[in-house]
Protein backbone atom coordinates (compact mmCIF):
# COMPACT_ATOMS: atom_id res chain seq x y z
CA UNK A 1 0.00 0.00 0.00
CA UNK A 2 1.37 3.48 -1.09
CA UNK A 3 1.98 5.51 2.25
CA UNK A 4 2.16 8.94 2.41
CA UNK A 5 2.82 11.54 4.44
CA UNK A 6 1.02 15.11 4.49
CA UNK A 7 2.18 17.73 6.81
CA UNK A 8 -0.13 20.63 7.84
CA UNK A 9 -2.95 18.00 7.30
CA UNK A 10 -5.04 19.74 9.64
CA UNK A 11 -4.94 22.82 7.54
CA UNK A 12 -7.23 23.99 4.39
CA UNK A 13 -5.22 22.66 1.51
CA UNK A 14 -3.97 19.59 3.55
CA UNK A 15 -6.74 18.54 4.86
CA UNK A 16 -8.34 18.05 1.21
CA UNK A 17 -5.27 17.02 0.45
CA UNK A 18 -4.93 13.46 3.21
CA UNK A 19 -8.97 13.15 1.87
CA UNK A 20 -8.16 13.06 -2.24
CA UNK A 21 -5.05 10.50 -1.21
CA UNK A 22 -7.36 8.18 0.82
CA UNK A 23 -9.39 7.95 -1.85
CA UNK A 24 -6.54 6.71 -4.10
CA UNK A 25 -6.28 3.99 -1.54
CA UNK A 26 -3.44 5.28 0.20
CA UNK A 27 -2.11 4.88 3.89
CA UNK A 28 -2.23 8.52 4.96
CA UNK A 29 -0.17 10.00 7.88
CA UNK A 30 -0.57 13.62 8.77
CA UNK A 31 1.37 15.71 10.97
CA UNK A 32 -0.21 19.13 12.26
CA UNK A 33 1.00 20.80 15.30
CA UNK A 34 -2.05 23.02 15.63
CA UNK A 35 -0.32 26.35 15.57
CA UNK A 36 -2.18 29.25 16.63
CA UNK A 37 -3.03 31.76 13.72
CA UNK A 38 -6.18 30.96 13.66
CA UNK A 39 -8.67 28.56 15.64
CA UNK A 40 -7.87 25.10 16.66
CA UNK A 41 -11.91 23.92 16.57
CA UNK A 42 -11.51 24.93 12.58
CA UNK A 43 -8.33 22.57 12.11
CA UNK A 44 -10.10 20.04 13.70
CA UNK A 45 -13.24 20.87 11.94
CA UNK A 46 -11.28 19.93 8.56
CA UNK A 47 -10.14 16.51 9.38
CA UNK A 48 -13.66 15.76 10.21
CA UNK A 49 -13.78 13.21 7.08
CA UNK A 50 -10.44 11.86 7.27
CA UNK A 51 -10.00 11.31 11.43
CA UNK A 52 -11.99 7.93 11.75
CA UNK A 53 -10.81 6.09 8.43
CA UNK A 54 -8.73 3.12 9.09
CA UNK A 55 -5.60 4.38 7.15
CA UNK A 56 -5.28 7.56 8.27
CA UNK A 57 -3.33 8.87 11.37
CA UNK A 58 -2.70 11.83 12.91
CA UNK A 59 0.11 12.74 14.28
CA UNK A 60 0.32 16.11 16.21
CA UNK A 61 3.71 17.23 16.88
CA UNK A 62 5.82 19.56 15.62
CA UNK A 63 8.70 19.01 12.79
CA UNK A 64 11.47 20.37 14.58
CA UNK A 65 10.69 17.70 18.01
CA UNK A 66 9.45 14.93 15.99
CA UNK A 67 10.95 12.05 15.21
CA UNK A 68 11.75 12.36 11.28
CA UNK A 69 13.45 8.95 10.14
CA UNK A 70 10.74 6.93 12.25
CA UNK A 71 8.59 8.94 10.25
CA UNK A 72 9.71 8.98 6.76
CA UNK A 73 10.50 5.11 7.48
CA UNK A 74 8.63 2.96 4.67
CA UNK A 75 6.96 5.86 3.71
CA UNK A 76 6.60 6.91 -0.69
CA UNK A 77 5.40 10.09 -1.03
CA UNK A 78 6.06 13.49 1.69
CA UNK A 79 3.66 16.37 0.48
CA UNK A 80 5.13 19.49 3.28
CA UNK A 81 1.94 21.88 3.07
CA UNK A 82 3.13 22.75 6.89
CA UNK A 83 3.58 26.76 7.10
CA UNK A 84 3.26 29.49 9.16
CA UNK A 85 0.80 31.39 6.57
CA UNK A 86 -0.02 35.08 6.31
CA UNK A 87 1.57 37.71 4.77
CA UNK A 88 0.74 40.68 6.44
CA UNK A 89 1.22 39.01 9.60
CA UNK A 90 4.69 38.03 9.06
CA UNK A 91 6.51 41.66 10.13
CA UNK A 92 7.73 42.73 13.58
CA UNK A 93 8.31 40.05 16.28
CA UNK A 94 5.89 37.26 15.01
CA UNK A 95 8.67 36.93 12.29
CA UNK A 96 10.87 34.12 14.30
CA UNK A 97 7.91 32.06 13.95
CA UNK A 98 8.12 32.57 10.06
CA UNK A 99 12.13 31.23 10.05
CA UNK A 100 11.34 28.79 12.64
CA UNK A 101 8.02 26.71 11.05
CA UNK A 102 8.45 27.80 7.48
CA UNK A 103 12.93 27.26 7.08
CA UNK A 104 14.51 25.71 10.25
CA UNK A 105 11.04 22.68 9.96
CA UNK A 106 11.43 22.60 6.44
CA UNK A 107 15.58 22.14 6.49
CA UNK A 108 15.03 19.53 8.85
CA UNK A 109 12.22 17.53 6.75
CA UNK A 110 14.95 17.64 4.21
CA UNK A 111 17.52 16.39 6.53
CA UNK A 112 15.38 13.08 7.11
CA UNK A 113 14.37 12.90 3.81
CA UNK A 114 17.88 12.42 2.10
CA UNK A 115 18.54 9.29 4.36
CA UNK A 116 14.99 8.15 3.62
CA UNK A 117 13.88 5.91 -0.14
CA UNK A 118 11.35 8.33 -0.48
CA UNK A 119 10.07 8.98 -4.38
CA UNK A 120 9.41 12.20 -4.65
CA UNK A 121 9.13 15.26 -1.67
CA UNK A 122 6.13 17.86 -3.02
CA UNK A 123 6.85 21.35 -1.42
CA UNK A 124 4.19 23.78 -1.24
CA UNK A 125 5.61 27.36 -2.01
CA UNK A 126 3.68 30.47 -3.00
CA UNK A 127 3.35 32.87 -5.79
CA UNK A 128 4.79 35.40 -2.63
CA UNK A 129 7.88 34.64 -3.74
CA UNK A 130 7.19 36.89 -6.57
CA UNK A 131 6.85 40.16 -5.29
CA UNK A 132 5.58 43.24 -7.40
CA UNK A 133 6.75 42.09 -10.54
CA UNK A 134 7.32 43.99 -13.49
CA UNK A 135 6.05 42.40 -15.71
CA UNK A 136 2.92 39.91 -16.32
CA UNK A 137 2.43 37.03 -16.25
CA UNK A 138 4.69 35.88 -14.30
CA UNK A 139 6.81 32.79 -15.19
CA UNK A 140 8.98 30.09 -13.22
CA UNK A 141 12.46 32.30 -14.68
CA UNK A 142 10.98 35.56 -13.42
CA UNK A 143 13.40 37.02 -10.73
CA UNK A 144 11.59 36.35 -7.20
CA UNK A 145 11.28 39.98 -5.40
CA UNK A 146 8.77 39.26 -2.13
CA UNK A 147 7.88 42.09 -0.86
CA UNK A 148 7.08 40.66 2.99
CA UNK A 149 8.45 38.54 5.11
CA UNK A 150 6.60 35.44 4.58
CA UNK A 151 7.60 35.29 0.92
CA UNK A 152 10.84 35.87 1.94
CA UNK A 153 10.80 32.51 3.83
CA UNK A 154 8.97 30.49 1.53
CA UNK A 155 11.62 31.17 -1.02
CA UNK A 156 14.39 30.46 1.41
CA UNK A 157 12.21 27.25 2.20
CA UNK A 158 12.47 26.83 -1.99
CA UNK A 159 16.34 27.10 -2.50
CA UNK A 160 16.86 24.66 0.50
CA UNK A 161 15.03 21.80 -1.68
CA UNK A 162 17.05 23.07 -4.66
CA UNK A 163 20.31 22.12 -2.18
CA UNK A 164 19.14 19.17 -0.89
CA UNK A 165 17.68 18.20 -4.45
CA UNK A 166 21.26 18.78 -6.04
CA UNK A 167 23.85 17.89 -3.58
CA UNK A 168 21.94 15.20 -2.23
CA UNK A 169 19.63 13.61 -4.27
CA UNK A 170 16.30 14.32 -2.79
CA UNK A 171 13.37 14.06 -4.83
CA UNK A 172 11.85 17.46 -4.81
CA UNK A 173 9.28 19.14 -6.83
CA UNK A 174 8.12 22.93 -5.52
CA UNK A 175 4.83 24.01 -6.49
CA UNK A 176 4.17 27.84 -6.40
CA UNK A 177 0.25 28.34 -5.58
CA UNK A 178 -1.40 31.37 -6.46
CA UNK A 179 -4.07 32.59 -3.98
CA UNK A 180 -5.74 29.07 -3.15
CA UNK A 181 -9.39 29.26 -2.54
CA UNK A 182 -12.76 26.81 -1.57
CA UNK A 183 -14.09 24.67 1.17
CA UNK A 184 -12.13 25.52 4.50
CA UNK A 185 -10.05 28.49 3.17
CA UNK A 186 -8.70 30.12 6.40
CA UNK A 187 -10.40 32.83 8.29
CA UNK A 188 -8.09 35.25 7.46
CA UNK A 189 -7.89 35.50 3.50
CA UNK A 190 -10.26 37.52 1.64
CA UNK A 191 -13.08 35.27 -0.30
CA UNK A 192 -13.79 33.65 3.34
CA UNK A 193 -14.14 37.28 4.76
CA UNK A 194 -16.11 38.09 2.26
CA UNK A 195 -18.56 35.29 2.11
CA UNK A 196 -18.38 35.56 5.77
CA UNK A 197 -19.61 39.38 5.98
CA UNK A 198 -22.66 37.99 3.28
CA UNK A 199 -23.62 35.52 6.14
CA UNK A 200 -23.48 37.70 8.64
CA UNK A 201 -24.40 41.25 7.52
CA UNK A 202 -21.27 42.57 8.58
CA UNK A 203 -18.90 45.27 6.95
CA UNK A 204 -15.94 43.94 5.52
CA UNK A 205 -12.95 45.50 5.23
CA UNK A 206 -10.58 45.89 1.99
CA UNK A 207 -7.28 47.06 1.95
CA UNK A 208 -6.39 49.50 -0.46
CA UNK A 209 -8.95 50.56 -3.40
CA UNK A 210 -9.71 47.78 -4.64
CA UNK A 211 -8.12 47.36 -7.78
CA UNK A 212 -5.45 45.52 -7.19
CA UNK A 213 -5.42 42.02 -8.97
CA UNK A 214 -5.01 38.41 -7.82
CA UNK A 215 -4.89 34.99 -9.82
CA UNK A 216 -7.18 32.90 -7.73
CA UNK A 217 -6.99 28.99 -8.17
CA UNK A 218 -9.79 26.76 -6.55
CA UNK A 219 -8.31 23.69 -4.21
CA UNK A 220 -9.38 20.89 -6.21
CA UNK A 221 -6.95 22.49 -8.81
CA UNK A 222 -4.31 22.45 -6.48
CA UNK A 223 -4.97 18.82 -4.83
CA UNK A 224 -5.04 17.59 -8.61
CA UNK A 225 -1.52 19.58 -9.03
CA UNK A 226 -0.15 17.62 -6.22
CA UNK A 227 -1.44 14.48 -7.34
CA UNK A 228 0.20 15.20 -10.78
CA UNK A 229 3.25 15.84 -9.16
CA UNK A 230 3.69 12.84 -7.44
CA UNK A 231 4.28 10.50 -10.56
CA UNK A 232 6.00 13.71 -12.31
CA UNK A 233 10.21 13.43 -12.80
CA UNK A 234 11.77 15.07 -10.12
CA UNK A 235 12.96 18.98 -11.03
CA UNK A 236 14.16 20.60 -8.34
CA UNK A 237 12.84 24.03 -10.27
CA UNK A 238 9.96 25.67 -9.18
CA UNK A 239 6.21 25.24 -11.27
CA UNK A 240 3.36 27.88 -11.17
CA UNK A 241 0.09 26.33 -10.13
CA UNK A 242 -2.42 29.01 -10.99
CA UNK A 243 -5.73 29.53 -12.78
CA UNK A 244 -3.99 31.97 -15.41
CA UNK A 245 -6.65 34.35 -15.07
CA UNK A 246 -7.06 36.91 -12.98
CA UNK A 247 -9.69 39.72 -11.35
CA UNK A 248 -9.31 42.89 -9.47
CA UNK A 249 -10.64 42.77 -5.59
CA UNK A 250 -13.34 44.72 -6.42
CA UNK A 251 -14.75 42.57 -9.35
CA UNK A 252 -14.80 39.47 -6.87
CA UNK A 253 -16.73 41.47 -4.84
CA UNK A 254 -19.03 42.03 -7.44
CA UNK A 255 -19.06 38.31 -8.50
CA UNK A 256 -19.44 37.40 -4.18
CA UNK A 257 -22.66 39.95 -4.44
CA UNK A 258 -23.75 37.45 -7.66
CA UNK A 259 -23.15 34.05 -5.60
CA UNK A 260 -24.19 35.04 -2.47
CA UNK A 261 -27.38 37.28 -3.50
CA UNK A 262 -26.83 39.92 -0.98
CA UNK A 263 -24.91 43.15 -1.53
CA UNK A 264 -21.54 43.94 0.70
CA UNK A 265 -21.44 46.94 3.01
CA UNK A 266 -17.16 47.66 1.94
CA UNK A 267 -14.89 49.47 4.24
CA UNK A 268 -11.83 50.43 2.71
CA UNK A 269 -8.15 50.56 4.47
CA UNK A 270 -5.29 51.80 3.61
CA UNK A 271 -2.62 48.74 1.76
CA UNK A 272 -1.18 46.67 3.51
CA UNK A 273 3.00 46.21 3.69
CA UNK A 274 3.67 42.71 2.61
CA UNK A 275 0.49 42.98 -0.60
CA UNK A 276 1.11 42.42 -3.53
CA UNK A 277 -0.43 44.66 -6.19
CA UNK A 278 -0.94 42.19 -9.10
CA UNK A 279 -0.76 38.61 -9.44
CA UNK A 280 -0.78 36.34 -12.26
CA UNK A 281 0.86 33.44 -13.23
CA UNK A 282 1.85 31.24 -16.80
CA UNK A 283 1.34 27.86 -16.06
CA UNK A 284 2.88 26.75 -18.81
CA UNK A 285 5.59 24.27 -17.45
CA UNK A 286 2.55 23.10 -15.39
CA UNK A 287 0.71 22.07 -18.64
CA UNK A 288 3.72 20.69 -19.82
CA UNK A 289 6.15 18.99 -16.65
CA UNK A 290 2.96 17.91 -14.80
CA UNK A 291 0.48 17.71 -17.59
CA UNK A 292 -1.40 20.27 -15.48
CA UNK A 293 -5.11 21.80 -16.29
CA UNK A 294 -6.62 23.94 -14.21
CA UNK A 295 -10.50 23.54 -14.32
CA UNK A 296 -12.41 25.03 -11.90
CA UNK A 297 -14.50 28.49 -13.35
CA UNK A 298 -13.94 31.28 -10.28
CA UNK A 299 -17.84 31.80 -9.84
CA UNK A 300 -18.45 27.51 -9.64
CA UNK A 301 -15.45 27.43 -7.01
CA UNK A 302 -17.64 30.91 -5.05
CA UNK A 303 -20.71 28.79 -5.47
CA UNK A 304 -18.67 25.81 -3.85
CA UNK A 305 -17.32 27.71 -1.01
CA UNK A 306 -20.55 29.31 -0.10
CA UNK A 307 -22.43 26.58 -0.46
CA UNK A 308 -20.01 24.85 2.05
CA UNK A 309 -20.45 28.08 4.64
CA UNK A 310 -24.05 28.22 4.17
CA UNK A 311 -25.20 25.07 4.72
CA UNK A 312 -23.34 24.98 8.29
CA UNK A 313 -19.56 25.20 8.02
CA UNK A 314 -17.54 26.42 10.61
CA UNK A 315 -17.25 29.92 11.20
CA UNK A 316 -14.51 31.80 13.10
CA UNK A 317 -15.35 30.80 16.79
CA UNK A 318 -16.79 34.13 18.53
Amino acid sequence: MTRSIVTGAAGFVGSHLSERFLDLGHQVVGVDCFTEFYDRRLKEANLAKVRDEARFHLVEDDLLSLDLEALLAGADYVFHLAAQAGVRASWGKSFAGYIRNNIAATQRLLEAAKGAKIKKLVYASSSSVYGDARELPVTEETLPRPVSPYGVTKLAAEHLCSLYAQIYGVPVVSLRLFTVYGPRQRPDMAIQRFLLASLSGEPVTIFGDGSQTRDFTFVDDVVEAHVLAMEAPADERAVNVCGGSRVSINELLALVGEVTGRSLQVEHEPAAPGDARHTLGDNSRARRVLGFRPRARLADGLAAQWQWLSEGASAPPR
